[in-house]
């Protein structure tokens, strides 16, 4: 594994979202002195709790899948999560809504989830589920430790000695194949196999199109669970920037590094937009890739060119009651067209003529959330983003929004169009405003030349001391892949494996 050759006694960290909070509870706990600077009013990133008209409204990520990654984060500076945060597992972990008017809850205990099956879809389906399930967890027993949580020098990392096992393993599992066939060969209902696909969204593909190695996604959720913490998402941020500042961390918010001080191949140290200069050994650029490369002045050459995953529309708001007979915490409304959709919005640059929707409804779970008793509602449909559909968003949002809740309120949400109301409506153009790339909050998507050894690397060509964390680099888009990227950049700077048993 290459590392950050000289002194790395000081480090500064660019970034506090998941990775860069990450990079440093684990930099920290290897004895550096870790600076976190981050422009915004508080930590958190992408992973972000705001006061939307008197309530606690969860405006980033809202599906935590595996807490142990936040124990291994937290235990580098001798912590543990429970000490830190009430983790609610959620179950259902979603509720799935189909056009033909049925009704599938998705569960992670495996003997609830057979039962549920048997009881919609049959005892074949029911069989096929447990069969899924046995090779989604064989899957990421192969994928976990080298090809999702090991650092890559480059693409001949794969066909190493040591590696050729694990890389036999997921051939023979079908890693290489598609999602959608595998998924296919286990079950044979339509609505099932979309259950354990959809998830192929959250990389930024199709699920036809999507490698069968994502199935690690699915069984994150599917099988590891999906959590909740109380107070908000955006409590996350906030422990873990408090547990660093406890082991010796300096983290600074509203604080926004404007470039870098380099001589040579090295950075000296990090020059704020008010002019304060920063010292360092080495960096950890936790931010938006186009960012990172903006800091170093540089344009990286990639043989092609860069591919975003599809962005979304959300609608955030509350309403006087929750419709708890057609929402949980997570909600999935699918419409009649599945595959052609996705097509609509990756490859053709058009919203989806017959759309998906995930509804969160956080106070089922967490009723404190909201002022005066009333329920917190997010609406989320994926649409394309600016590159592939760049859409008039100006124009058409009140007009998109309008038909969204008109949908739902088709799809069984009695009265739902005129008792939501709306506190903001987030669109491709405004994740823009907030310096992503291609107006998605989904960063690059996993098509297989941007994934695993093929994404962009987390050390720099001519940045000796610099290394990278977030969505954008290895190993992905999502809170385990991006607290996974926050240790990996910390193995670079530290020289050794920080992963805890």
């Amino acid at each position: 594994m290459r590392t950050v050759s000289g002194a790395t006694d000081r480090v500064v960290v660019v970034g506090a979202g998941l990775a860069g909070l990450s990079a440093a509870l684990h930099l920290t706990g290897a004895g550096r002195q870790v600076t976190v600077l981050e422009r915004a009013p508080r930590p958190g990133g992408r992973v972000d709790t705001e006061t939307l008209g008197g309530h606690a409204v969860d405006t980033g990520a809202t599906v935590l899948t595996m807490p142990e990654l936040l124990d291994e984060a937290f235990a580098a500076v001798g912590e543990k999560t429970s000490e830190r945060l009430t983790l609610t597992q959620l179950d259902p972990a979603y509720r799935a809504h189909f056009a033909d008017g049925s009704s599938i809850a998705l569960h992670s205990d495996p003997e609830a989830m057979a039962a549920e099956l048997r009881a919609v879809a049959g005892p074949r389906e029911a069989q096929g589920y447990l069969r899924l399930r046995r090779w989604l967890t064989e899957l990421y027993a192969a994928e976990a430790e080298r090809f999702i949580g090991g650092n890559f020098d480059g693409p001949l990392d794969l066909v190493r000695p040591e590696a050729l096992p694990q890389l036999a393993r997921l051939v023979r599992l079908g890693g290489f194949g598609r999602l959608w066939p595998k998924v296919a060969r286990f079950v044979t209902d339509d609505r099932v196999r979309r259950l354990f696909s959809f998830q192929a969204l959250y990389a930024g593909l199709e699920p036809r199109r999507a490698l069968g190695a994502y199935g690690a996604i699915p069984f994150m959720d599917t099988v590891g669970g999906v959590f909740y913490p109380h107070g908000g998402m955006g409590g996350i941020a906030g422990a873990m920037a408090d547990a660093a500042e406890e082991a010796g961390a300096t983290v600074r918010t509203a604080t926004q590094a404007a470039w870098l001080e380099r001589v040579g191949s090295r950075v000296r140290a990090v020059r704020t937009a008010d002019g304060e200069r920063i010292p360092c050994d080495a960096v950890v650029l936790a931010t938006e890739l186009t960012t990172a490369y903006r800091l170093l002045g540089i344009h990286p050459r990639r043989p092609l060119v860069p591919r975003y995953a599809p962005s979304a529309v959300v609608l955030h708001g509350d309403a006087e009651r929750g419709w708890a007979d057609r929402l949980d915490h997570h909600t999935i409304f699918f419409g009649h067209a599945w595959h052609e959709t996705f097509r609509e919005i990756a490859r053709d640059g058009r919203l989806m003529s017959d759309p998906s929707l995930l509804v969160t409804r956080p106070t089922a779970t967490d009723p404190a959330l909201a002022a005066g008793g009333r329920e917190l509602v997010s609406v989320l449909t994926p649409v394309p983003n600016l590159h592939t559909g760049p859409l008039d968003w100006t124009r058409i949002a009140p007009a998109y929004r309008d038909e969204l809740l008109d949908e739902l309120e088709r799809r069984g949400l009695d009265g739902f169009a005129g008792e939501f109301r709306l506190h903001r409506m987030d669109t491709p153009l405004d994740w823009a405003e907030r310096g992503m790339e291609a107006g998605t909050p989904f960063s690059l998507a996993h098509t297989l030349p941007q994934t695993g050894p093929f994404r962009p690397a987390n050390l720099v060509r001519g940045a000796d001391n610099v290394v990278l964390a977030g969505s954008g680099t290895r190993p992905g888009v999502g809170i385990p892949p991006v607290l996974i990227s926050g240790r990996l950049a910390a193995e670079r700077i530290v020289a050794e494996p920080l992963a805890l048993p």
